[in-house]
């Protein structure tokens, strides 16, 4: 079994920066993506970034220019740097890795709230 534990999460002001972190640990696995993905309030769980072994990353539109993610894969960690935060920003941040044989593991998700 894969553990993802993420970090970083909290409450920022509009405009501000955090950095969330998610750390891969258990069973060794041959990882092909790891990526976060968010939730807000009422809403469903949608895609924010991602980082596949040989591609480039990917974003949602609505992060582009903003969010950047990062791999470190000696230590099996995916970071992602959000700068210019938004309210709408706003919601639970999950980590989530998937193998080279298509497995999919999860974290519990931090938390992320941009409000005044």
């Amino acid at each position: 079994q894969v553990q993802l534990v993420e970090s970083g999460g909290g409450l920022v002001q509009p405009g501000g920066s955090l950095r969330l972190s998610c750390a891969a640990s258990g069973s060794r696995v041959s990882i092909y993506r790891m990526g976060w993905y968010r939730q807000a309030p009422g809403e469903e769980r949608e895609l924010v970034a991602v980082i596949s072994s040989g591609e480039n990353p990917k974003y949602a539109d609505s992060v582009k220019g903003r969010f950047a993610i990062s791999r470190d894969n000696a230590k099996s960690t995916v970071y992602l740097q959000m700068n210019s935060l938004k309210p709408e920003d706003t919601g639970v941040y999950y980590c989530n890795l998937v193998t080279w044989n298509a497995m999919d593991y999860w974290g519990k998700g931090t938390l992320v709230t941009v409000s005044e």
